[in-house]
């Protein structure tokens, strides 16, 4: 039960730095959030497997959190999120039509 616990802290963890990230804007409720389930999960396996789980969990969660960020970056999602726009125009300065009045 332990371990399950754990487990699903990394993941809740995770998935709620990777909403702060590419979701919701700032450094909000979510990515607090995601850390502090990271350092439970941490602390919990430390405390309550033992020391050596508690290092192999420390390590899973930065491990984890890279390839999460990693594999989205790579995806087609974020393409989807950006905005592919164009704005094509010409802007006449100010300058320019200063110097055409006067002559």
């Amino acid at each position: 039960m332990n371990i399950f616990l754990v487990v699903l802290l990394v993941l809740a963890g995770v998935a709620l730095l990777l909403t702060e990230m590419f979701l919701l804007p700032g450094f909000g409720i979510a990515g607090i959030t995601g850390f502090a389930c990271l350092i439970g999960a941490v602390v919990l396996a430390w405390v309550l497997v033992s020391p050596t789980a508690g290092y192999i969990t420390l390590g899973a969660s930065v491990v984890l959190s890279g390839f999460a960020i990693w594999g989205f970056l790579r995806s087609k999602a974020l393409d989807k999120m950006a905005l592919d726009t164009k704005v094509e125009g010409h802007v006449e300065l100010a300058n320019n039509k200063l110097k055409e009045g006067e002559s």
